[in-house]
């Protein structure tokens, strides 16, 4: 057998040992392994992951571990010896488990998806896996849409998983001990029983040209957890033996978004904000740092500064982190509602917000509901605060976006770099960096409808942005359009592109979202092979066609994202959740916000 330190790179990777591993050698009747289709530095990183992981090794005779995708000299060296895909705590066999779930949070992760089941020597195709594989399932953002990869998983969850998982786990347990379990009938069974799951292989649907004609007939409900004060929360974290992506205790303040930003998927599938109260959220990041030794702690959620605890949670946090030497981040800043008490704890590096757009009309057509008022004076604070290294995030391509927004976005910079000279207390010139992303229209989003971005229009607008902000000293990143193109296709496809994206695979696509090893070439000959009109899947939409996805239900009404499309081509904006209720539709799961913001039960 080959010597695996000779093989692969820090094989740490590959055998777990981290502090803070639940009980592996507990009785166990139902074994889950719980992957994540990117390397471990990245998926150790994933907090979501990391809270189904302790929520299921709680649960009486369940055990979890967890996988990662190999880099390629690992997969090498499984191949050389014989072996398979295994979990990190016990070396067990992906296909020994009873379920291998996969966390898809963006995607870009599917083709790993095909090579973890690959190397484990389980059978790509659900169709193809009998009793003796484990079921094949998933959950994560991407499984509102899961129609592109409807083939290879036995079943999807939609939405958040604490209660509704343990109690499925809990089913299949029971009936497992009872009279065992045929796949066929758990199938059905979760079906029957759970609306927020989806069994692709009961559920046909049509597509004539790539275009879907009729969605599935059964309707999934995506989950929501009411209460993060009471739902199941890990007060602690595995610590790695190695550096990993976000390497320090994560805390998450809140669940959802107020602020109805039309291009931002997640604003709208994590709604409604959800809170933990100032105590609950305090006594969450004592116990993770004492449970970790870690002397660093971040404050996680989809906008921090949004969190209405925050100035009361900071004024405990701030001597206790004094005190044990503790470096507090602040990640998720808005530019109208950060303080400049919020930056005393944070590192005097660098603070990062997203004005998203370079002029106010823009602003309003994607209701980023921030003023350039807002956007001075907070960068004003920051610098009084010490800071000279600030990270601005801006979209190129979207809806009714002109070449003076673009230039926008120079000025703004321009100006930035102006208010510095006025306001600085630091002695160091300031570092501006300026990063453009392609804008990708999202399901379940307003601009749902909206086309993807020619090439030549965002290359053209990349190189005058770059050499216009080379020529004022700031640095700029953007990104590639092959990449973004696919994240496109992957995000708005149904059906039609499942075989596609094997294809893809087996021609030797890997690791997409890293950009060493990402080629658009595999796809390109893929979809080619399939005869599938990327164009089409990518182009506008109709507000009255069908649309892969209708079959789920986020619980914000499809009505509501027409209404806030035609604000936006009206350059309206709507105020935040927290300031009115918005009549967006989640009222149904018996949710409303009181005129002070606060969620309150019907």
């Amino acid at each position: 057998m080959t010597k695996l330190t000779d093989s692969v790179q820090k094989p740490y990777r590959y055998f777990g040992g981290e502090y803070n591993v639940p009980d592996m050698d507990k009785p166990c009747d139902v074994r889950f392994c719980m992957c994540v289709a990117d390397s471990y530095e990245v998926g150790m990183s994933n907090l979501g992951v990391r809270i189904l992981y302790y929520l299921f090794n709680s649960i009486d005779r369940v055990v979890c571990e967890r996988c990662y995708a190999p880099f390629e000299d690992y997969a090498q060296y499984l191949k050389d010896n014989g072996l398979s895909l295994c979990s990190l705590e016990t070396q067990r066999p992906l296909k020994d488990f009873d379920f291998v779930g996969f966390s898809l949070q963006y995607e870009l992760c599917y083709s790993n998806i095909f090579y973890m089941l690959e190397l484990a020597g389980i059978p790509v195709c659900a169709s193809d896996r009998d009793e003796e594989f484990p079921f094949i399932v998933a959950g994560g953002p991407c499984t509102v849409n899961p129609e592109p990869i409807y083939k290879y998983f036995d079943f999807f969850f939609v939405g958040e998983g604490e209660t509704p998982w343990k109690q499925i786990i809990e089913d299949y347990k029971l009936q497992k001990s009872q009279y065992g379990v045929k796949k066929a009938d758990f199938l059905r069974y979760v079906d029957e029983h759970y609306d927020c799951i989806y069994v692709p292989s009961l559920h046909p649907a049509v597509y004539v040209n790539d275009k879907v004609a009729s969605v599935p007939e059964r309707r999934v409900w995506r989950n929501i957890e009411s209460d993060l004060n009471t739902v199941f929360t890990p007060h602690t974290q595995l610590v790695p033996g190695m550096e990993i992506i976000h390497d320090r205790a994560v805390a998450e303040l809140y669940r959802g978004c107020a602020n109805g930003c039309r291009f931002c998927q997640a604003g709208f599938i994590y709604r409604p904000v959800r809170e933990r109260t100032a105590d609950n959220a305090f006594e969450l990041c004592k116990d993770l740092l004492e449970s970790t030794g870690y002397d660093e702690l971040s404050l996680n959620s989809l906008s921090t500064s949004d969190y209405s605890g925050l100035e009361e949670l900071l004024s405990k946090l701030y001597p206790y982190a004094e005190k044990n030497h503790v470096q507090l981040n602040l990640p998720s800043l808005r530019l109208d509602s950060f303080k400049g008490t919020m930056a005393k704890g944070n590192r005097k590096s660098s603070l990062t917000f997203a004005p998203e757009a370079g002029t106010q009309r823009l602003r309003n057509v994607i209701n980023k509901n921030i003023t350039e008022e807002d956007i001075f004076g907070t960068l004003a604070e920051a610098f009084g605060e010490g800071y000279s290294s600030v990270k601005l995030y801006f979209m190129l391509g979207l809806p009714t976006e002109t070449m003076e927004d673009v230039q926008g976005i120079c000025d703004l910079a321009c100006r930035v770099k102006t208010l510095y000279k006025r306001t600085r207390t630091s002695a160091k010139g300031l570092r501006l960096y300026v990063s453009a992303s392609t804008f990708i229209p999202k399901p379940f989003t307003p601009f749902q409808w909206c086309a993807f971005a020619k090439r030549e229009d965002i290359e053209a607008k990349q190189k005058y942005l770059f050499d216009a902000l080379k020529r004022a000293g700031v640095e700029f990143a953007y990104n590639d359009y092959d990449c973004s193109v696919l994240e496109a296709v992957l995000a708005r496809a149904g059906r039609s592109v499942a075989d596609a994206l094997y294809l893809a695979y087996k021609d030797g696509a890997r690791f997409d979202a890293w950009g060493e090893y990402y080629s658009y070439e595999h796809y390109r000959k893929a979809f080619e092979q399939c005869s599938i009109d990327v164009e089409q899947i990518v182009g506008a939409k109709t507000t009255d066609e069908v649309l892969p996805w209708d079959f789920v239900d986020i619980g914000v009404t499809k009505d509501y994202l027409k209404s806030e499309y035609v604000k936006a081509l009206n350059e309206t904006a709507t105020p935040s959740c927290n300031k009115q209720c918005n009549g967006c539709g989640l009222n149904k799961y018996g949710y409303c916000k009181d005129t002070h913001g606060n969620i309150k039960k019907n």
